[in-house]
């Protein structure tokens, strides 16, 4: 079976973690900060805080912002449940916005529009959490000029989006948001086995996010509320997780950020591949922003059914039985049963909808052969017809 993601590990890599595991400390050591120096580096970003997940990094964001019970957190449908669901960790409520058709990311004129009926209801966004999906940038600059109008703080979601651009800036370098969140799962670009990280360029928020990631404790004597007790002396000053990354998925992610630039041109090779031999078959590409670059974490692709006349279910089955590992992203968060609870029902986000309805992301990944995409592409030929 041909996966629709998968990790890229070499013998360097391997020697890394290997090595990781002859230290003194394989956790709270030397190698997380030297992991978290080398994501800065990578998209000038000034601080960074290195979690066991995406989901954690979104979680300790949210806290550091200050996220809390009465508030409102807004992201987009298309996206996994956790971007939603670190809202409700919080105990605020959380909404959605819907997507733009093209590009499959939060549309900046629909969020403008619920924005001002929120104000005048009173149920304006605390934080508002673009997603980068598939790895293409939101339109940041328009969301963000929303931001200093509505009055809230932005967290990126870029856990497919490590490597991409937006305009001349990385994604990661937070120039029009407070905090930017990656994830380092086996399926996206770079791995740490499990792992996260969370980019800032605000001291106070990265100070924040480091108490919340370690149980609420800190060894820094301007924050503590008395003199220290001697060398062993901590306190515990907030109510924080242990969401730390160990050293030895740190040294992973060290050895992997060394290749990032090649892992993106092969992505980009893939995708400039599957769009020319794609091209005449009943499917829309994904379109591609021209100020933007995306770092192609996935190739989703919309199947035009009232040209192929069978159904979404069947399709799969059949790609499937082809050993093609495709795969779907995703299923509207707002239609999952737990949000369906909350009162969102079917109809809600109508171009989300419709993009579920049609989609499939088809194999792309670093190592993938032209020999591997050419049985994708023969397989799509064989169920399309």
């Amino acid at each position: 079976m041909i996966p629709y993601g998968k990790q890229d590990i070499t013998s360097a890599d391997i020697n890394a973690v290997v090595e990781s595991l002859k230290l003194d400390f394989i956790t709270q050591g030397d190698v997380v900060p030297r992991f978290e120096k080398s994501v800065c580096d990578y998209t000038n970003a000034k601080y960074g805080i290195a979690t066991n997940s995406a989901t954690s990094a979104l979680h300790i964001a949210c806290l550091a912002l200050g996220l809390k019970k009465g508030d409102y957190l807004w992201t987009t449908p298309i996206t996994f449940v956790a971007t939603a669901n670190c809202g409700l960790y919080c105990g605020s409520k959380v909404d959605f916005v819907d997507i733009d058709p093209k590009t499959y990311n939060i549309s900046p004129k629909a969020l403008e529009e619920k924005l001002i009926q929120a104000e005048k209801e009173g149920k304006l966004p605390k934080i508002v959490i673009p997603v980068h999906f598939a790895g293409q940038s939101c339109e940041m600059r328009l969301i963000y000029k929303l931001s200093q109008k509505f009055g809230f703080k932005i967290i990126e979601d870029a856990s497919h989006a490590i490597g991409g651009r937006y305009d001349d800036y990385s994604v990661g370098s937070c120039k029009y948001s407070s905090i930017t969140v990656f994830s380092f799962h086996p399926v996206k670009i770079v791995t740490t086995g499990e792992g996260g990280m969370a980019v800032t360029n605000s001291s106070l928020l990265a100070d924040k996010m480091r108490l919340f990631r370690s149980h609420g404790i800190t060894r820094d004597r301007k924050l503590m509320s008395k003199d220290s007790e001697g060398d062993w002396y901590y306190q515990q000053i907030n109510l924080g997780y242990n969401y730390r990354m160990t050293d030895i998925h740190a040294a992973l992610g060290v050895s992997q950020m060394q290749r990032i630039d090649q892992f993106i041109s092969n992505r980009y090779e893939i995708k400039e591949r599957y769009d020319s031999k794609l091209v005449d078959m009943p499917v829309i590409i994904p379109f591609q922003n021209i100020n933007t670059k995306s770092s192609f974490h996935l190739y989703p692709i919309q199947i035009k059914y009232e040209v192929v006349g069978r159904s979404h279910k069947q399709l799969f089955h059949d790609m499937r039985a082809l050993d093609i590992g495709v795969n779907l992203h995703y299923i509207p968060v707002h239609l999952q049963p737990y949000y369906g609870n909350m009162g969102f029902k079917e109809g809600d986000f109508p171009n989300a909808e419709k993009y579920y309805s049609r989609a499939m992301s088809i194999p792309i990944f670093n190592t993938m052969t032209y020999s591997q995409q050419d049985k994708v592409v023969d397989a799509l030929q064989k169920v399309l017809k």
